[in-house]
């Protein structure tokens, strides 16, 4: 399997993921189950048959890290429909994983089948997988917190906790992972590099959501308004630290 198969298995992911999207917001649970899941089971087909093909995990490249994020933001929102019926999380969902699959499409940045020294460890696929996956559970609270903050009279945030709590331990195992794999590969735990730095702000902004919540005293708007806040420093941390100019000589930066 080589990347430029993507542009189907990606349109097709899209469509499924739309057609699912418009049943949930038409009431039709059974068709949005069924379409949804098989977006997801389209993008997972094709993470697999690359992963054959590269003869090496596709984690290394931000091209790579972007289809698995598409991946996960389907997952996470065909669960956040499940356990709390928002029919319209599914629409949401669909366009967050569309606009990385139409990235991917346009910009793939997939370039060889080598692993640098340091991605050969066995905390490689356990550390950018469980990133993933908390990004895209933090993406859904994200937009629960966007549609919380002009939905008048609704409270979201039960729904936004779970999320929050769920992505925040998995966030906290990847910080975890990628330490003792800094410290295998380069010597020490933590070196206040920028991708690192970044990390530690994201994390802080949702254990201190999780702090006020658990306190029960912050009104819901300045709430809704952190986890926005908060999944804009993910978003710094994941890619917008490649910018940086501090962060050219980064061991983090994709394709260094």
């Amino acid at each position: 399997m080589t990347w430029d198969l993507f542009i189907w298995f990606g349109i097709s992911a899209i469509l499924l993921s739309a057609a699912g999207a418009i049943f949930a917001l038409s009431g039709r649970r059974k068709y949005a189950l069924s379409y949804s899941t098989g977006s997801i089971l389209v993008l997972a087909s094709f993470i697999v048959l690359l992963w054959i093909g590269l003869e090496r995990p596709p984690l290394r490249t931000m091209g790579e890290t972007r289809l698995w994020y598409s991946f996960f933001a389907l997952v996470s929102g065909l669960f956040t429909y499940l356990r709390w019926r928002y029919k319209w999380i599914l629409s949401f969902s669909t366009v967050l994983a569309t606009v990385f699959i139409i990235i991917n499409i346009l910009k793939p940045e997939i370039h060889d089948q080598s692993l640098m020294p340091a991605l050969q460890s066995p905390w490689f696929i356990p550390h950018v997988t469980v990133y993933m996956f908390s990004y895209s559970l933090l993406g859904c609270a994200f937009l629960i917190a966007v549609f919380g903050l002009f939905s008048k009279g609704k409270d979201m945030l039960d729904a936004a906790d779970t999320l929050v709590y769920i992505g925040t331990a998995f966030l906290t195992f990847g910080m975890l992972s990628g330490a003792i794999w800094a410290k295998e590969a380069w010597g020490h735990y933590w070196s206040w590099d920028p991708k690192e730095t970044w990390a530690l702000v994201t994390w802080l902004c949702y254990v201190l959501y999780i702090h006020l919540r658990l306190i029960g005293k912050t009104s819901r708007k300045l709430l809704y308004l952190l986890l926005i806040f908060s999944f804009l420093c993910l978003q710094m941390c994941w890619w917008g630290v490649n910018y940086l100019p501090t962060a050219q000589d980064s061991i983090h930066v994709y394709n260094s």
